[in-house]
């Protein structure tokens, strides 16, 4: 959901329908069978890298066995963001589903305890192979982003998700195995990608396996016996759960995807074939030394470790206190670049649990410009009798302390009193917006732009504000740090939490993204401004190209109070001919111009996201032959092609259940049912035959892509129509008529080859691949080398009036402002009142 940001958290009533809404919050600590978990990891050193595509293809079992069974360090490398996929729980598309995807993921990793990377890959939609996924992606540049989280990340054991012969389908599925296989290759070769060794070591890692699916397996007759096989179903005593318990939280947590998932309990073997590297009998760590062996001089701190893991008691776990501080100690003496430090934040967090320590730090308000000054309340309290001092603490402004030194505190934390500190620091001026690393600067296709080599594989930004803290037994120093966060109290959920943002000085939005023309009238175009300073000064205009005009030319504002918004209306007429141009919303403040605007995307299974996106929109003049006017809608799992019509001119209703059993639907010219309606629509079923009715009656009815499973009817048509998975991936793909003196593609407008040129992600996808004789196909077409496909779009007369189903993306290709998908569109609307029905 896109919102204009504001002043009062939200709360929306999807809240009332969850049980439970996870937000930024700090780190809580671990209870006693959590903090005995970690105390037996200390013990263990060793690492798999688990690859795939896409934020959903992750085996969240799995990733839950390494991580709590066998306690290693697990990491899941996803090649994209998802991007390119639908979205379920809301409008956004494009970077913002790669948004609510990312935190989808960071979510289930905090339930499976995984690390979460990604490559620079873009999620451009379906692909039928990895020649056309690599064409896009740009195969050097990707595989040469997994060669570096595999140095970086070290893995004893890398596993692919999907088989490198083609049997995952999706070609970006076949192409995260080969660039795995490859890149377990050259990421020990000094002469691929040298310029990386800068940062880090070549790696080696011992073997390669796939995490082999049995149905292929079956197939091939391959004989399990010989295969790694591993009971992901396994229960966890200390933890209460199996690992496919585990697994089915974290999967649910993939909601944009529809993808919740009940858990399994009982026995679930999963095989792992081998691929590359040593062979394994019996497990995959068979033969990798994964104790403090590893590095070298470590024994004192080997032999401390197993004494706190044998004497660790739950009923007082500031017993071991002693003996974890000795051990910090002994870490510092270790020369070693990687265990070292990733064991040194496991042990400190090992020892904030054992003596119950709770840290928080809350900014005065949730977000602030360059230059503001931010208050910030701190509080730690030692809830043990063990004798921890605070030493210092400051707080760090991305990567660097806000301040040149710690503030010295000295204080003696005693047993259960809070104690509250409190921090003012300035921010920098030239402080960056937290706007995700990826999205910083404009992307092409096939990958994100980033420079940055410190950056790629990274799932997040680092938060902008952290506090750090020094705590000390007189002995030994341990550090602490946790996010600066914003908090207030809600009603309902109690406390509650959200990141800080640092944003513009103003924010300029744009009421739409796309601003359609059809005829040669003036169009107004809202600009809301957001003052997110104090006292902030300044004016506002639109840059428009030759052709185009603005009355007035420019706004002055002036904002008193933070969070002061103003509207302001620009009457833009456009050029006689067809035209599609770029709009620019530009405020100059301080003599600095502002070209962004402010997105926040707020649901209660991720924290709260704002983008700053360029604040721009298409311009689309059209000339459209308007024939017909009131448009019923039917809402799938979310599109914005309604808005996009009342642009155009028609009145649209947004049909819910109730008007679908009450209203005369003779009342409209056209009813549209949006993407996936008749998968998420259960009341559909029931008001089947009332849609046939009015379609028999005179009405139109055009049916936009349903999945081919999940449908809530038996057949969506007048007359039997079979879904498939066909589909044509390449946007670009040639398009021609079947029946070229059809009268719907001369009505009301004449349709071309220029209406296919221009087109987004793909052509479309469900197209049918059987139906009754009684519909005609419309359009044909085919990914290069493959059989044309014409069910695409498929026209039927049905008593008194028209039936489409049309598979092609137009929930894509309206918002991308593509002319001729309005132009084919319109048509489809307006086919009912045509004179010349098709013979």
């Amino acid at each position: 959901m896109y919102l204009f940001l504001r002043r009062i958290p939200l709360l929306t009533s999807i809240l009332f329908l969850v049980n439970f809404c996870i937000t930024a919050q700090p780190e809580k600590p671990l209870d006693a069978a959590q903090l005995e978990l970690a105390i037996k990891k200390l013990n263990v050193l060793g690492s798999v890298l688990y690859i795939a595509a896409h934020p959903d293809d992750e085996n969240t079992a799995a990733l839950a066995y390494f991580e709590s069974g066998k306690l290693l360090r697990a990491g899941y490398c996803a090649m994209n963001r998802g991007s390119g996929g639908q979205n379920l729980i809301g409008n956004e598309q494009a970077d913002e589903l790669g948004v609510i995807r990312t935190q989808e993921l960071l979510a289930a990793r905090r339930i499976d305890g995984a690390e979460q990377f990604f490559t620079r890959a873009v999620d451009f939609g379906y692909s039928k192979n990895p020649e056309e996924t690599f064409s896009i992606w740009g195969k050097e540049k990707i595989l040469s982003d997994v060669v570096w989280i595999i140095r970086k990340f070290r893995p004893d054991v890398i596993i692919t998700r999907f088989p490198g012969t083609g049997e995952g389908g999706h070609g970006h599925h076949t192409a995260s195995a080969l660039l795995a296989e490859e890149a377990f290759k050259l990421a020990a070769d000094p002469g691929s990608f040298p310029e990386q060794l800068k940062y880090v070591k070549t790696w080696q890692a011992k073997r390669l396996y796939w995490n082999a699916w049995l149905p292929i397996l079956e197939k091939k007759n391959a004989d399990t016996s010989k295969l790694i096989k591993i009971d992901l179903g396994a229960y966890n005593p200390l933890l209460g759960k199996s690992y496919s318990e585990i697994a089915a939280e974290s999967r649910s947590m993939h909601k944009s995807q529809g993808f919740g998932v009940s858990a399994k309990r009982g026995e679930q073997v999963n095989y792992f074939q081998y691929l590359e590297g040593d062979t394994a009998k019996n497990d995959l760590f068979e033969g990798i030394d994964l104790t403090w062996n590893r590095v070298k001089g470590s024994g004192k701190t080997a032999s401390l470790l197993k004494e706190i893991d044998n004497e660790y008691n739950p009923a007082d776990p500031s017993a071991s206190i002693p003996k974890l501080l000795e051990a910090y100690s002994e870490l510092n003496k270790l020369n070693d670049d990687y265990w070292v430090p990733l064991k040194k934040k496991e042990l400190s967090d090992v020892i904030s649990a054992a003596a119950g320590i709770w840290l928080e730090a809350s900014a005065d308000d949730y977000s602030f410009t360059p230059g503001d000054s931010v208050k910030i309340s701190i509080q730690i309290v030692n809830r043990s009798g063990y004798p921890f001092r605070l030493k210092s603490i400051s707080i760090a402004c991305g990567n660097k302390l806000c301040s040149n030194t710690p503030d010295e505190i000295n204080r003696v934390l005693t047993d259960n009193i809070l104690v509250n500190s409190a921090e003012t620091i300035l921010l920098p001026a030239n402080f960056p917006y937290t706007q995700p690393y990826w999205l910083e600067k404009p992307h092409g296709k096939g990958t994100y732009t980033v420079n940055d080599q410190q950056l790629i594989g990274k799932p997040d930004n680092d938060p902008p504000l952290t506090a750090k803290f020094t705590l000390t037994d007189g002995k030994t120093d341990v550090d602490l740090s946790t996010p600066v966060l914003y908090q207030w109290t809600d009603p309902v959920h109690g406390g509650e939490y959200r990141p800080i943002e640092i944003t513009p000085p103003v924010a300029v939005n744009l009421e739409n993204k796309l601003y359609l023309f059809p005829d040669d009238k003036s169009k107004t175009v809202t600009v809301k401004l957001t003052g997110n300073k104090k006292d902030a000064n300044g004016r506002v205009f639109l840059e428009l190209p030759d052709g185009w005009k603005t009355e007035p030319a420019e706004y002055k504002y002036s904002f008193s109070k933070k969070g002061d918004e103003s509207t302001f209306e620009f009457n833009v007429t456009p050029p006689d001919d067809t035209a599609e141009v770029k709009l620019e919303v530009l405020a100059v403040e301080d003599g600095k111009e502002i070209n962004r605007g402010m997105v926040t995307i707020d649901y209660p299974h991720i924290p709260v996201q704002t983008l700053f996106p360029l604040a721009e929109a298409k311009l689309l003049r059209l000339n459209i032959n308007k024939v017909v006017n009131n448009i019923g809608y039917i809402m799938g799992s979310g599109d914005v092609i309604p808005d996009y019509l009342q642009q155009l001119g028609y009145n649209v209703k947004l049909l819910t259940d109730a008007d679908l059993d009450t209203m005369n639907l003779r009342e409209f010219d056209a009813i549209v049912t949006g993407v996936r309606a008749y998968n998420t629509r259960d009341r559909l079923a029931a008001d089947q035959p009332g849609l046939m009715q009015y379609v028999k009656d005179g009405g139109t009815l055009v049916v936009q892509y349903n999945t081919s499973f999940d449908l809530v009817v038996d057949n969506i048509g007048p007359y039997p129509l079979h879904l498939s998975h066909d589909r044509i991936t390449v946007e670009e793909a040639p398009i021609t008529f079947v029946d070229p003196s059809m009268s719907f593609v001369n009505y009301p407008d004449k349709i071309g080859q220029k209406d296919f040129e221009g087109w987004v992600q793909e052509r479309g996808l469900y197209f049918a691949d059987k139906w009754d004789p009684e519909y005609r196909p419309v359009f044909s077409g085919s990914d290069p080398g493959e059989t044309p496909l014409e069910g695409g779009m498929l026209y039927a007369n049905y008593g008194k009036g028209v039936y489409i189903y049309t598979g092609y993306s137009w929930f894509r290709q309206i918002p991308a402002g593509v002319p001729g998908a309005f132009r084919i569109f319109v048509n489809m609307i307006s086919a009912g009142q045509n004179e010349q029905s098709p013979n």
